[in-house]
């Protein structure tokens, strides 16, 4: 656990890692906890039902009784297990039981469409599938095409081979052994967003949720310290609500909220977060912002919050000033990526916040500004984010990607894709991307995926996708788009291409504004020149 040790300097020169060799995320942060007290672990709040509370023991039981479960029909050490389902009981235990049986969790986002699926349970190879009724109507149009999946549970099921529950209930009486796994053994696969191709792979060990605990701890003021209660909206399928939020809370025994928002919804949040008086929260910006514009927030509830933390994109002074005066607490901002995630952070107990700033190098990790060879930077000087290895939070490589993991590296620097510059005293600022990734409310969206999904539609010749401001969000998706003779760009086409990327892609990643043009601009070499599209930009009412 971090600890104050003086000043930022001293702690960061006083902190050492303590990864022992031998490691497992499932007994760590639940079977040590199962110690027959029924300390509380879990509340699911209903929304038109009183809410649900489950002890670590109760986790204990039923995600030993999973493991034995998935093993019984085939599932061993390494295999893949898809997890597709929303904040629940269900989903911790889905993770809890994969990692303690050696296999490889796959978070997989509700929101997706059937291509995003398809390709993620493909590429990984996933031999079993946890989800509910609304991801089985999915997943039966893709079913054929994915010959390894031989085992989906249902946990809306009552009985059959197929019940979520039944299965655990078959269980009843067995004993389970975990797996002895070491610490870089590989237990998670999070998919990231496709620039060009298709989404990769980021595969990490066990040790990724230790690598993550001085960020989350630095970044909430030392947590646990006063911590009763950890919520998100965030999605645990994100590696923001699985490993900033949920398994770093219950690694140090701490209770966590889960709630499943169909859309973010400013006034009950903060009613969710004032009725179960949460005293720890990552909120995203688009939240925050959105919280922000509630006329009356003390109508919704007292809050009784001790830390918030945000990461995505810098929250500037005026939302910095908000969150002091109508949450009660300075906002600390960090900074992380999927393959590397938790690297960076404010800390308001440990040294006074820049606001603009993205935070100091978390303790344990170093970040430093390089050029294109990998030599450091000086203060003043962009140049591209990265992050030195080994370190105990970053992947071990893209899922069968070899050519991706090395391009990934310089010599031995992990580069963000993100480019920066350090000031005189240490702190990082944001500059922009290196790539063409989009960043709309708290999702950093790739255009290949979108793009690859706007082609399959007969009316689309050419297709580009770019991000363009929006004050809510950041940025929302615009596609630009060469019409195949025969089609007309008005407005039933654009609700028809809206709707064909909800349902192949994701619901999240739809292009809010469509423009149909004659061509798009292009290199000599034929590529897309998605920064001249952007300077295009008129801004414009977004297609809703």
């Amino acid at each position: 656990m971090l600890h104050a040790q003086g000043d930022y300097r001293q702690t960061r020169e006083a902190f050492t890692w303590a990864v022992p060799e031998r490691y497992n995320i499932g007994t760590d942060v639940c079977d040590r906890w199962a110690d027959g007290s029924g300390r509380l672990a879990l509340i699911v709040d209903g929304e038109d039902a009183p809410a649900k509370h489950y002890t670590f023991d109760q986790l204990k039981l039923w995600s030993d009784r999973l493991a034995l479960a998935l093993r019984a029909r085939g599932i061993a050490r390494g295999d893949r297990v898809g997890i597709l389902l929303p904040q629940s009981l269900e989903t911790a235990l889905a993770h809890l039981a994969a990692y303690k049986l050696g296999a490889i969790a796959v978070p997989l986002f509700t929101l997706f469409g059937t291509e995003a699926l398809q390709y993620r349970l493909s590429n990984s190879g996933a031999r079993a599938l946890v989800t509910q009724a609304e991801g089985l109507d999915k997943i039966a149009q893709i079913r054929p095409s994915l010959p390894d999946l031989g085992c989906v549970l249902d946990i809306d099921a009552q009985a059959g081979e197929a019940s979520f529950w039944s299965a655990i209930e078959s269980q009843d009486g067995q004993r389970f052994i975990p797996e002895d796994t070491a610490a870089d053994d590989p237990a998670l696969i999070i998919y990231t967003s496709g620039t060009t191709g298709k989404p990769k792979g980021a595969l990490h060990a066990h040790r990724a949720l230790l690598g993550h605990l001085p960020g989350v701890e630095i970044s909430h003021n030392f947590f646990p310290d006063r911590a009763t209660l950890m919520w998100t909206p965030a999605d645990w399928a994100w590696i923001g609500g699985l490993l900033d939020v949920l398994m770093p809370s219950w690694h140090h025994g701490v209770a966590v909220l889960a709630r499943r928002f169909a859309k973010f919804d400013a006034a009950v949040a903060w009613q969710l977060m004032a009725r179960h008086r949460v005293s720890h929260t990552f909120l995203p910006p688009t939240a925050l912002k959105m919280l922000r514009t509630l006329q009356d927030p003390g109508r919704c509830g007292r809050l009784s919050l001790v830390s918030v933390a945000s990461g995505g994109e810098s929250l500037g002074p005026q939302l910095i000033e908000w969150g002091r005066k109508a949450l009660g607490v300075t906002i600390n901002e960090f900074y992380g990526q999927t393959e590397c995630n938790m690297i960076v952070s404010s800390c308001a107990a440990l040294f006074e916040p820049r606001v603009g700033a993205m935070g100091r190098p978390v303790p344990g990790h170093e970040v430093r500004i390089i050029d294109e060879t990998g030599a450091p930077q000086p203060p003043g000087v962009e140049g591209h984010i990265a992050v030195r290895r080994p370190d105990p939070v970053m992947f071990l490589q893209y899922w069968q990607n070899p050519q991706a993991t090395a391009r990934a590296f310089i010599g031995d620097w992990l580069v963000t894709g993100d480019r920066g510059v350090c000031d005189a005293d240490g702190y990082l600022w944001f500059k922009g991307r290196g790539d063409d990734v989009i960043t709309s409310a708290g999702y950093r969206i790739g255009p290949g995926p979108i793009e690859d999904c706007l082609l399959g539609h007969p009316a689309v010749r050419m297709a580009a996708v770019i991000g363009v401001p929006d004050p809510a969000r950041t940025e929302i998706v615009k596609a630009c788009i060469v019409l195949n003779e025969g089609y007309s760009g008005d407005a039933a086409l654009v609700a028809e291409l809206q709707d064909h990327v909800r349902s192949k892609a994701a619901a999240h990643e739809y292009p809010r504004l469509i423009e149909f043009m004659d061509s798009l601009p292009m290199t000599t070499t034929g590529k897309v020149q998605r920064g001249l599209l952007r300077a295009m930009h008129q801004p414009k009412r977004p297609v809703m």
